[in-house]
């Protein structure tokens, strides 16, 4: 199983990357399908995503909503700023928890890795207080427990 690797650059920019054993276009059509997305993206187990909006087009709008099933839960919003398919995604996105965090631009890259893909995602914030902010939240745990899940589906 491919593990997440989560590091930061500078003082505002987080990357992640993961290997799927899946082809790029395969990988890059989970982050651009909102019924795929809302079986995948969903971080620890027990929570859900009851809202998936993702118009995948530039100046397309993303909202997501996640529930715990308890009462408990939160949603992000953003846009598409240019997407190159099976390449590239470059969009915008800020957590509602419940008020909005700054924005957090995001490019993530989709590249041929022998008989895979290799996912980069590359966050922009601010400034360092707010991406130690997000890494406080513990959203690597998150994000891998969502990834192990893409992985089983693609």
């Amino acid at each position: 199983m491919a593990e997440l690797t989560l590091k930061t650059e500078g003082d505002k920019h987080v990357v992640v990357t993961r290997r799927f054993a899946a082809s790029p276009e395969a990988v890059y059509r989970a982050h651009t399908e909102s019924a795929t997305i809302q079986r995948w993206m969903l971080g620890p187990e027990g929570w859900s995503m009851p809202v998936c909006i993702c118009e995948a087009k530039p100046g397309g709008k993303i909202r997501y909503e996640w529930s715990d099933g308890k009462g408990a839960g939160f949603y992000l919003t953003g846009e598409f700023v240019e997407l190159e398919p099976f390449r590239r995604i470059v969009h915008v996105e800020r957590m509602h928890l419940p008020d909005p965090t700054p924005d957090n631009h995001i490019e993530t890259t989709f590249v041929p890795d022998g008989d895979g893909t290799l996912m980069t995602m590359r966050m922009t914030l601010p400034d360092a207080k707010t991406r130690e902010a997000m890494l406080a939240t513990g959203m690597e745990h998150g994000m891998e427990a969502s990834y192990v899940r893409l992985e089983s589906l693609i």
